[in-house]
């Protein structure tokens, strides 16, 4: 399993678009082969700061996301709202406490 975590920053005026927009889609993405996990973070610190936590079966799968018009259409909209470039990781989990 491949954990991936994209940090993104919003312009303030741009979350409500984000928040809305992610709402619509979120289903699609969570629902997308291989992802089986989806879950949207918000910083404790900075209102404007969100995260994605995702768990993929395989890195192929992330990557079949990537190329998909799914990801191409999220992307083409949630990019403009950013007020620096997003960064993303992909781990692997190395202990889980539950």
């Amino acid at each position: 399993m491949l954990i991936r975590i994209v940090k993104m920053e919003f312009d303030a005026s741009k979350i409500d678009a984000f928040l809305h927009n992610f709402e619509t889609v979120k289903a699609d993405i969570r629902n997308f082969p291989g992802c089986q996990h989806l879950k949207l973070l918000r910083d404790k610190n900075d209102a404007s700061i969100f995260f994605t936590y995702s768990h993929w079966t395989t890195e192929d799968d992330l990557e079949k996301y990537r190329q998909s018009e799914l990801f191409k259409g999220v992307w083409a909209t949630t990019k403009p709202m950013f007020r620096s470039k997003a960064q993303a990781w992909s781990v692997d989990a190395i202990a889980n406490l539950v």
